[in-house]
C-alpha cells in the first residue's frame, strides 16, 4: 500500500518535446497562471484548517474542555510533527507530482478537523492535532517547488512574494470567518465548518495544480525564459540535496527562521486569547482585529519580493533588515499599549503583520532558494521548515507555561498576565534579526 501511495505521488515521465513554439508559449502561459493561483489560494486554505485551534482556545478554556497548559502541549505536538514532516516532505517534493501530493495533504487535514469537532478528550486532541501537523507539512514545500519549476530565477522573487501572501489570505479568513462561526455556533463548528470547506478545495486543487513542465512536453523553464542565471546543474537530485544538508548557510538561515517563527506564532497562536484577556475584546472583535491586519501581512509579503527584485537587484539583505526592525517595533507597541486604545493596537499589529509578511518571504526560504539549484528547492524548504516549526512548537509550550504562571483569580474568575510571555516573544524577534544578518553577503552556489 505504501509503495502504491508513493507511486501515486511520484512525478510523471518526461513527454517528447513539443516542436510548435506557439503551442509551447500558449500552453506554458495557461499552466503558469493555473499554478500560481492554485498554490496561492490552495496554500491559503491549508491555514484555515491549521489555525482553527487558535480561534477556539478561549471558548474551549471557558467550557472546561482544556486548560492553557494543555492547549500549549497540543499546539507543540502539532508543530513538532509539522517540523519533521516539512523536512521529510520537502525532500519528497523534489520528486513529487505536486498536484497529487499537495491536494492529498489538504484533503486529510480537512478530514482531521471534522473529527476534532466531534471530540472531547485531551489524548485524542493531541493525537489528531499531531496527525494534522504531518499533512499540513505537505503544503509549503510543494508550493515552492512548483514555483521554481514554472518560473525563472529573475521571476520567482516576485512570484514567491505573491505566493507567500497566501498565508495571509488563509489567516484572514480563519480569524474573521472561524471566530464568527465559533461565537455563533460554538467551538466544535470552528473545526467542522473549515473542515467541510477544505474538503471541497482539496478536490479543486487536484484539478488545477500541475506536475513539472517536462511531463507535458514543455521545455525546462530556463530554456523557455532563456534565463540561465542559475544554470542547469547536471548533478543528481540526491547529490544536490546532500549539498543543501552540508551547507552552513542553510543552517544559519534556519536558526533565524526558527526565532522568527517563535514571534510569528506567539501572536498568531496566542493573539486572539491575548486580545480577549489583556485588552478586553470579544472573540469576534479579536478575530476581526487579527483578520483585517493579516491584509497588512499580505501587503508586506507581496511587496517584499518585488522590492528586493526591482530595487535591490534580487539581493535580500537590506530588505531583511528593514522588515525585521519594523517587526520588533510592532511587537513592542502591542506590549506597551494600554487597554482601551484600539487604534494603538491596530497600529502595532499592522506594523507587525506587514513586517512579518516580508520577513517570512526572505527567511522562510527565498534567500536560500536563491542560492541552490532548483532541483533541491524542496530540500531547502524542508531544512528551513524543520528549524522554523521547531521554533514555533517550542514557543507553544513555553508560552503556555509563561501565561499559566501569570494566572490569578479575581472574583472567582481566572485572569492572565502576559508580561513574561512578551519578553520571550520580543527577545526571539531581536535574535532572529541578528541571526539573519550573519548571511548578509551570501551569494549563489548553484
Amino acid at each position: 500500500m505504501i509503495k502504491n501511495l508513493f507511486s501515486f505521488w511520484k512525478t510523471g515521465s518526461n513527454k517528447p518535446l513539443i516542436q510548435d513554439a506557439n503551442k509551447i508559449d500558449k500552453l506554458y502561459k495557461r499552466k503558469r497562471q493555473s499554478v500560481i493561483w492554485s498554490v496561492v489560494l490552495g496554500y491559503g486554505f491549508f491555514y484555515i484548517v491549521r489555525l482553527t485551534l487558535s480561534v477556539a482556545k478561549k471558548p474551549m478554556v471557558d467550557a472546561g474542555i482544556l486548560d492553557v497548559t494543555q492547549l500549549g502541549i497540543m499546539g507543540s505536538v502539532m508543530f513538532y510533527v509539522y517540523a519533521v514532516g516539512k523536512f521529510t516532505n520537502g525532500f519528497l517534493s523534489d520528486r513529487a507530482n505536486i498536484k497529487r501530493f499537495m491536494s492529498t495533504g489538504l484533503l486529510v487535514s480537512a478530514i482531521v478537523n471534522l473529527i476534532l469537532g466531534l471530540n472531547s478528550y485531551f489524548f485524542f486532541f493531541v493525537l489528531l492535532w499531531g496527525i494534522n501537523g504531518w499533512f499540513q507539512s505537505m503544503g509549503s514545500p510543494p508550493s515552492v517547488v512548483s514555483i521554481t519549476q514554472w518560473f525563472s530565477k529573475k521571476e520567482y522573487g516576485t512570484y514567491y512574494g505573491v505566493w507567500a501572501a497566501s498565508h495571509n489570505i488563509g489567516e484572514g479568513l480563519t480569524f474573521i470567518g472561524t471566530s464568527t462561526i465559533v461565537s455563533i455556533l460554538g467551538w466544535r463548528m470552528g473545526f467542522i465548518g473549515p473542515g467541510l470547506l477544505c474538503l471541497a478545495i482539496a478536490i479543486i486543487l487536484f484539478i488545477t495544480l500541475q506536475d513539472r513542465p517536462q511531463t507535458y512536453g514543455l521545455p525546462h523553464i530556463t530554456d523557455y525564459k532563456k534565463d540561465y542565471s542559475l544554470g542547469k546543474s547536471k548533478k543528481s537530485v540526491g547529490k544536490l540535496q546532500l549539498e543543501v544538508l552540508k551547507s552552513r548557510i542553510v543552517w544559519q538561515i534556519g536558526l533565524a527562521a526558527a526565532l522568527l517563527y517563535t514571534a510569528r506564532y506567539a501572536i498568531h497562536s496566542w493573539g486572539p486569547f491575548y486580545f480577549q484577556e489583556a485588552k478586553g475584546f470579544s472573540i469576534e472583535e479579536a478575530g476581526w482585529l487579527m483578520g483585517l491586519n493579516t491584509m497588512m501581512g499580505l501587503a508586506g509579503a507581496m511587496s517584499s519580493g518585488f522590492v528586493s527584485d526591482r530595487l535591490f537587484a534580487s539581493r535580500r539583505n537590506i530588505p531583511t533588515l528593514i522588515y525585521g526592525s519594523l517587526l520588533i517595533v510592532g511587537l513592542i507597541i502591542l506590549f506597551v499599549s494600554p487597554p482601551g486604545h484600539i487604534w494603538i493596537d491596530v497600529l502595532g499589529l499592522g506594523m507587525f503583520e506587514f513586517a512579518l509578511g516580508g520577513s517570512l518571504v526572505f527567511l522562510a526560504g527565498l534567500i536560500a532558494v536563491d542560492v541552490f539549484s532548483k532541483k533541491a528547492t524542496g530540500a531547502v524548504k524542508g531544512v528551513i521548515g524543520l528549524f522554523s516549526y521547531v521554533g514555533a512548537a517550542t514557543q507553544e509550550w513555553i508560552s503556555g507555561i509563561l501565561i499559566e504562571a501569570g494566572k490569578t483569580v479575581v472574583d472567582g474568575k481566572d485572569k492572565y498576565n502576559f508580561d513574561f510571555a512578551f519578553y520571550f516573544w520580543i527577545g526571539a524577534a531581536v535574535l532572529s534579526l541578528i541571526a539573519a544578518l550573519t548571511v548578509w553577503n551570501v551569494k549563489s552556489k548553484a
